[in-house]
């Protein structure tokens, strides 16, 4: 009889310039019975050039490295033609440091002090479509946003059912997640996200998270 073949494991890829770290994270992610490290990068020109060859799902990555760091390097991997959702684990807490990490695309932001199990958990939670961040990570960029001038967004441009959509957001909900709870097909789902981001002038999931909690959307 054919074996049959168990879910496809998560492929992440390591980019941090130091090598102790990168043998930290590999030895214990390698435990994870639906975790597999592809491939190791010392800085970010080489984090992308891996992403391209290994296409992974989700990338550790530090923000602080020589030459190309986390933030470029952020940047240059959303032009791929299948990014790998990235989640930043790093030293660095400054509000300086985490805005334009998150504002460049990072799915999630975590201190490399983060409980290991939970680490592994923050890579299935990001792997499955979740925005992660650590609360005062939060605390960071809503700082950060009331620094700024309001823009064009305001609750009333939405729709009621796109502004119980958007609560679902902020509630770390994935697309097909929310598709279940609204009874809604995923790529119903998709077509309202991508018009809230147009109505609030936000880029990504991760602003329009934040949006619902600065406005009292979430829950």
């Amino acid at each position: 009889m054919a074996e049959v073949p168990g879910p496809r494991r998560i492929r992440v890829l390591l980019v941090d310039d130091h090598q102790v770290v990168r043998r930290g994270l590999r030895t214990f992610l390698e435990v994870q019975e639906d975790i597999e490290v592809v491939g190791e990068a010392a800085d970010g020109e080489e984090g992308i050039a891996r992403a391209e060859e290994l296409r992974p799902d989700v990338i550790l990555m530090d923000v602080k490295m020589p030459g190309t760091d986390g933030i470029e390097a952020l940047r240059r991997l959303r032009g791929l033609a299948n990014p790998a959702r990235v989640l930043i684990v790093t030293s660095f807490t400054e509000q300086r440091t985490v805005v334009p990490a998150l504002r460049a695309g990072a799915a999630g932001y975590l201190y490399k002090d983060i409980d290991p199990d939970a680490l592994a958990g923050a890579i299935r939670s990001v792997h499955a479509g979740h925005v992660l961040l650590q609360p005062e990570v939060a605390e960071a960029l809503l700082a950060a946003q009331d620094d700024q001038p309001a823009g064009a967004g305001r609750p009333g441009a939405l729709t009621e059912r796109e502004r119980e959509l958007l609560g679902l957001i902020a509630d770390g909900r994935s697309n097909r997640e929310i598709a279940r709870a609204l009874v809604l097909s995923e790529k119903t789902v998709k077509t309202h996200v991508s018009n809230i981001l147009m109505k609030l002038d936000l880029s990504d999931r991760t602003q329009a998270a934040l949006w619902a909690v600065r406005h009292g959307l979430a829950d």
